[in-house]
């Protein structure tokens, strides 16, 4: 393959970074690097972009191909937070033609451990939301939680969500990415936060009883001599507990 100093760019999408990925792979060139359009680039890189299809086959075609771990570490690795994350999906889609599943077993090699670790502090972050996210009862009776996630996870809490509260009306809210996802019973939406009128502060006469009890209750049992945050935070992060009913108290505290 051909390596040289160029940056190329896509629109921010996941199809079309998978797009861009395969031309780059069928036209035998390794990028410097493969950043969003926005990206600044420094006096020693050329910025390219190509025009490319977003041919939606190209999903279909890795799963076929390669698998569905593979594809949904892929996937993982585009909506976790690393900087490096486009150049890092890159090596470990060209490892993952060569060595299919065999991959997983090759951390050996710096990009495919790099490509794993992303992935599992992704899914990791994923399944500590599934027990810290709360939801709390409006005067509606839409129920409504807050989150701020280090990785983008809202697609992976609205599909578990949609099967564990399925006879409810209910919105998840990525305050860091102005994100709403909105469930009406039978399906799952995503709209920008900025577009949605949303009111909040207004809680339903039973959250607020609940609320109220479940602090009680949280407090009640916990042992004051045997107090250990950092055994606790070990378990339940810190920066989870602005948003979680029984300890925002405490955080707010802290702030």
């Amino acid at each position: 393959m051909n390596k040289n100093n160029s940056v190329y760019l896509y629109d921010y999408s996941f199809l079309n970074l998978l797009n861009l990925i395969k031309k780059l792979v069928q036209i035998n060139v390794v990028p410097y690097d493969i950043k969003n359009k926005d990206y600044q680039t420094n006096l020693f890189e050329d910025k390219i972009y190509l025009k490319i299809d977003e041919d939606e086959k190209v999903i279909k075609d890795i799963i076929s191909k390669l698998g569905t771990n593979i594809f949904n570490t892929i996937y993982k690795i585009y909506l976790s937070n690393d900087k490096y994350k486009e150049i890092t999906i890159y090596y470990f889609f060209v490892y993952s033609l060569k060595y299919k599943n065999k991959v997983f077993y090759m951390r050996n090699l710096k990009s495919i451990n790099k490509a794993l670790k992303i992935s599992k502090y992704v899914g990791n972050e994923v399944h500590k939301f599934k027990g810290f996210l709360r939801f709390k009862e409006l005067e509606n009776k839409v129920l409504y939680a807050k989150m701020a996630p280090e990785n983008n996870i809202i697609l992976f809490l609205a599909k578990h969500f949609k099967n564990r509260l399925k006879n409810e009306y209910w919105i998840i809210h990525d305050v860091k990415r102005k994100i709403l996802s909105i469930y009406d019973k039978k399906n799952y939406y995503f709209v920008n936060a900025d577009d949605f009128k949303l009111s909040t502060n207004i809680l339903s006469k039973d959250e607020e009883d609940i609320q109220n009890l479940w602090k009680m209750f949280y407090k009640t049992i916990s042992i004051k001599e045997r107090k250990n945050d950092r055994c606790r935070m070990n378990f339940m992060p810190k920066k989870y507990w602005k948003y979680i009913i029984e300890v925002s108290d405490e955080d707010e505290k802290d702030n």
